[in-house]
């Protein structure tokens, strides 16, 4: 089975339109963005935890010297 192509992205998006019509549709395009966003973060949480902090850190600036 392979990737999804454009005619079964075209008939999944008609089904969901049927199934929940359109005025749920942002509601749900919302959910599934910050679940994405979600993943995104933790992933990386857990990769810097794994990898542990490399980054260092920031210089100050120049204005604090001055004073």
């Amino acid at each position: 089975m392979g990737p999804i192509g454009w005619p079964e992205l075209v008939i999944l998006l008609v089904v969901v339109l049927i199934v929940f019509g359109p005025g749920k549709l942002p509601d749900i395009g919302n959910a599934i963005g910050r679940g994405v966003r979600e993943f995104r973060k933790a992933s990386n949480d857990l990769e810097d935890s794994i990898r542990g902090d490399t980054k260092k850190p920031a210089a100050p600036s120049d204005t604090a010297e001055r004073k």
